[in-house]
């Protein structure tokens, strides 16, 4: 049980990586003035091609909650993160979004009714405290707005990830991923073409860059997180969500030369042992108490 649980960690640890390789991808490779439609050419067409893996639709109750998931995991997300990203120094941005972690328990707490374990709350804790040193936490002159855009991405996707924990316990995870990615894209389009008007056109770059989003960053992403949400707890899920502002450090030494000295080594070090702790197999007098909730019926 304890390397099946460490392998469904391994698989979620490939969404937040890619997420935040996606960072240097969008700095560099795609246009910045249409985060609408940005949002867009990244989640639609992944959508479809996940959907033609998966092979099945929606049911009953599944139309509209994959339109309220799709816009809290994907069409608001990806707009938020953008204008936060234009706002916001990137320590900062990455720093509140990683309190993610700690929403999500909490999320957990008050919609599941699970209440959180204490190595998981520690390893949260832990983990953000990493981020915080890593990155640098300097709030001063901080944009109000790209402040708010980030929280409020941060709490629509923990949302959306512990209702999609709550709601899709029985459902396998390419169709919930097709689902919500196209649900999300079917409220951002009308938005983008009403804000934005057409879209950007594409240069080879920008083509490669959405070519990489859709496919790593989106699709494989999405599909990693969600088996993820429907074998390993919320808590644990967000704990190990704390690899994207890890990846994005490191990419940004390696791409963009960016220093990496003491502080981002402890700051590592301290986000892995978050990880570790908060994702480690629970005692079985804890079991009980964190247990699943009885999938529903797809109605």
């Amino acid at each position: 049980m304890e390397d099946k649980r460490w392998f469904w960690v391994l698989v979620t640890a490939i969404a937040p990586i890619a997420w935040g390789s996606g960072y240097v991808v969008t700095r560099h490779l795609l246009p910045a003035d249409a985060p609408l439609w940005g949002g867009v050419l990244r989640a639609l067409p992944a959508g479809l091609v996940v959907l033609l893996l998966a092979r099945r639709l929606p049911q009953g109750s599944w139309w509209w909650r994959s339109l309220v998931l799709g816009t809290l995991n994907v069409g608001g997300f990806f707009v938020l993160v953008y204008v936060a990203g234009q706002r916001l120094p990137s320590s900062l941005a990455a720093t509140l979004m990683s309190a993610s972690a700690a929403c999500m328990l909490l999320f957990a707490w008050l919609l599941l009714h699970r209440r959180p374990r204490l190595a998981a709350a520690v390893g949260a804790a832990v983990g953000l405290a990493g981020v915080v040193v890593m990155l640098g936490f300097d709030a001063g002159g901080a944009d109000v707005w790209g402040v708010v855009a980030s929280l409020g991405a941060m709490v629509a996707s923990s949302v959306g990830f512990v209702l999609t924990s709550r709601w899709g316990a029985d459902v396998p995870a390419l169709p919930m991923t097709a689902w919500q990615l196209l649900g999300g894209s079917i409220v951002l389009l009308p938005v983008a073409v009403l804000i934005e008007g057409a879209p950007p056109a594409l240069t080879a770059p920008s083509a490669l860059g959405f070519a990489y989003l859709t496919l790593v960053a989106t699709a494989l992403a999405y599909v990693a997180w969600f088996s993820g949400l429907r074998r390993l707890s919320p808590g644990v899920v967000g704990v190990v969500g704390l690899l994207n502002p890890v990846t994005g450090v490191v990419l940004g030494v390696l791409v963009a030369g960016e220093a990496f000295g003491v502080p981002q080594a402890i700051g590592v070090a301290l986000v892995l042992s978050g990880i570790m702790l908060g994702a480690a197999q629970p005692r079985p007098a804890e079991r009980s108490a964190i247990a699943p909730p009885v999938a529903q019926s797809r109605t």
